[in-house]
């Protein structure tokens, strides 16, 4: 949905310093009910791809994907969508080593904490246990990029890294790589191969 898109865009102009008023405006006309705040957009394509797969139109039942840019910035969202702002139902997910962040920034806004999932690492890491280092692997071939990961697993530094470790180093090598392999992971997923952290995100939408 189009004015999902620029509620979001709205949102984040506002964050920046900009008015408020056109995402106070965009969020009554939605009408927008619940917002996810995420760490950043391969978060996002991910949470939207299996969203869709699931037959789940997520800007169409209120609910807007944000990626934030940075687990720092999770204050700033809150206090403009939480409580003090527009009184929004907040909910997302992140890194564990970031979760300090989302939880002082919701306490400061006076915003819920439930609700929110913990990745392990990160949601890459989270995606690549889940189908595992060979269907992975095939869905890097089946994307025309084998090549580039035969090459980075040349390099010296990725020696001693563990096969999972080296394709999550591997998805962030290239501008755009992650936000794309957040969509094909996610969609490649079985049923039974659901990360918690992003199950237990979908079914509290």
């Amino acid at each position: 949905m189009a004015d999902m898109g620029a509620f979001r865009d709205a949102v984040t102009g506002w964050v920046a310093g900009g008015s408020g008023e056109l995402a106070r405006e965009l969020a009554d006309r939605l009408p927008v009910r619940v917002v996810v705040l995420l760490e950043g957009p391969s978060d996002a394509a991910a949470v939207t791809a299996l969203a869709a797969r699931r037959g789940r139109d997520l800007a169409a039942d209120g609910i807007c994907v944000l990626p934030m840019g940075g687990a720092m910035n999770v204050g700033h969202f809150a206090r403009l969508l939480g409580p003090p702002g527009l009184d929004l139902r907040l909910t997302g997910m992140c890194d564990e080593a970031e979760y300090r962040y989302y939880v002082r920034g919701l306490e400061r806004a006076g915003a819920p904490q439930h609700g929110f999932q913990v990745c392990v690492a990160d949601l890459e890491e989270e995606l690549i246990r889940a189908l595992g280092v060979t269907r992975v692997k095939d869905l890097v071939r089946a994307e025309g990029d084998l090549r580039s990961l035969e090459i980075f697993l040349g390099q010296p530094a990725q020696r001693d890294r563990t096969p999972r470790q080296q394709l999550r180093r591997f998805l962030g090598t290239k501008k755009g790589r992650k936000i794309h392999y957040g969509r094909v992971l996610a969609e490649a997923l079985d049923p039974d191969q659901v990360p918690a952290p992003l199950e237990g995100l979908l079914a509290s939408l």
